[in-house]
């Protein structure tokens, strides 16, 4: 029996199994695919059977695999379940594991579900693949001449022409390209035109030890097909060898102050808490690095001058409201609390004090879900939907979502419209269910609303009818 070899600790600690081609069939007990189901799922983001080929980092026995569940792969992201589970519980998921490992992938949702005609409750629209061939499409700019700029995390930024060209851009920033870090996200100048400046949000490398590392913003400028005049005006320490929670979403207003997450780095008791450290936070800067005099901590002994909100885990998506101005987020919660916050200055959005979520192991952090001093999410999500990207609509070409939110469900696979009034969410619906690991939603200037899957990576259009 030839067996191919997966990852067993992906991205953000997922335990990934190995498959084979045998097509025996899963057959253990209801228990332990509850506990699959409870434990595995929210990190890993995988239904039971559609797993990729990776290699094993920590062994494929089901001892190796008991150990890994076990003491965890914390500079992976992956939680020790020793407290949480017990030996017996922790057994059966090896097993299931496994078992698992035997089952044939399940197809995606067919081609022609994702071409065809979609009817949502107020607007009915068609989905075309703009660009296919990808892995995992993180940050989505147009350009004025129509142009798309794909970042995919890996590392490689890519250019898709008018002409239907996918064309390599060189000398783009060297990312730490481990777990969740990588090449992230872009952003435009509100004056490209005149200054021609792109904005991206990559993990860096420590310059001496390429080991640890923290999320980064560069300026640069397109020539041709090369990036030019890179300047680094902002690096966030401090630096580790975890891989996950970098943020990072950027966004203008629209008085042209950049702002941009970074997540709390796995250290969530030490980092979003601390004003003396730039993890755990929303920034806001001037273009070119500077600090606005007016941010809410440049006069606090110690404090980081850039910090604009604190108390934040992981946030993945940052967007203005059109109408308003104000900046809105997502946020990764853990186990459950996966939140949307407007952002204020120098306003405590609580975590890890306050959550809506319990450890991945199924403990408990925290038993409080509000605290005096700390603001409380706009709109929260029980279980978490792991939401990633976030835009509202804009313009005239879906009438009937104007203003709603849009914003990816990495672990569920759809994309998430949010209705808001008054700063309230008043209504939520699932658009393209089955649709694959949403990473980002983006409006083009003409209005269409794009959308980035990833794992096999593509850029897809909707088009309203």
């Amino acid at each position: 029996m030839k067996r191919l070899l997966f990852l067993a600790i992906f991205s953000s600690g997922l335990l990934l199994i190995s498959g084979c081609n045998s097509k025996k069939t899963v057959q253990t007990s209801k228990d332990a695919e509850k506990l699959y189901n409870d434990y595995c799922i929210g990190c890993h983001n995988q239904n039971k059977s559609p797993f990729t080929n990776r290699q094993w980092l920590f062994g494929n026995s089901k001892d190796e695999i008991i150990n890994s569940i076990k003491l965890g792969r914390i500079s992976f992201g992956m939680p020790s379940f020793e407290k949480g589970l017990t030996d017996n519980e922790i057994e059966q998921l090896a097993e299931y594991i496994l078992a698992l490992a035997q089952q044939k992938q399940t197809e995606k949702t067919s081609s022609s579900k994702r071409t065809g005609i979609h009817e949502s409750e107020v607007q009915n629209f068609r989905v075309d693949t703009i660009v296919s061939g990808l892995d995992v499409p993180w940050g989505l700019e147009f350009l004025p001449d129509s142009s798309l700029l794909i970042s995919e995390r890996s590392g490689t930024l890519l250019l898709y022409t008018s002409d239907e060209e996918l064309i390599l851009v060189a000398n783009s920033p060297e990312v730490f390209e481990k777990g969740q870090g990588g090449l992230l996200d872009l952003e435009l100048h509100p004056q490209y035109e005149q200054n021609g400046w792109i904005y991206i949000a990559y993990s860096s490398p420590n310059k001496s030890d390429n080991t640890i590392a923290n999320t980064a913003i560069m300026r640069a400028r397109l020539q041709g097909h090369q990036l030019v005049d890179k300047q680094v005006i902002f690096k966030a320490a401090p630096e580790t060898d975890r891989r996950h929670h970098f943020g990072c979403k950027l966004e203008f207003d629209k008085e042209g102050y950049l702002y941009f997450s970074v997540g709390d780095r796995g250290n969530r008791d030490r980092n979003p808490q601390s004003l003396d450290n730039d993890c755990g936070k929303i920034h806001r800067i001037y273009d070119d690095g500077r600090i606005p005099e007016d941010n809410p901590f440049v006069d606090v002994k110690d404090a980081r001058a850039s910090i604009f909100s604190y108390g934040h885990r992981n946030p993945q998506g940052v967007c203005m409201h059109p109408e308003t101005g104000y900046i809105w987020t997502d946020e990764h919660g853990p186990k459950g609390g996966d939140e949307i916050n407007i952002i204020k200055p120098g306003k405590n959005y609580g975590w890890p004090l306050i959550s809506f979520g319990i450890n991945y192991n199924g403990t408990t952090f925290t038993n409080d879900t509000a605290k005096a001093g700390m603001e409380q999410p706009l709109h929260y999500w029980t279980p978490s939907i792991a939401p990633c990207g976030m835009t509202f609509v804009k313009g005239d070409r879906y009438p009937n979502w104007k203003n709603n939110i849009l914003t990816g469900s990495l672990r569920f696979e759809y994309l998430q419209r949010v209705v808001v009034s008054d700063e309230k969410v008043i209504h939520e619906e699932k658009l393209l269910e089955g649709i694959g690991r949403v990473r980002n939603v983006e409006m083009s200037p003409d209005g269409y609303i794009y959308v980035a899957i990833e794992k096999p990576g593509k850029i897809l259009k909707l088009i309203p009818l």
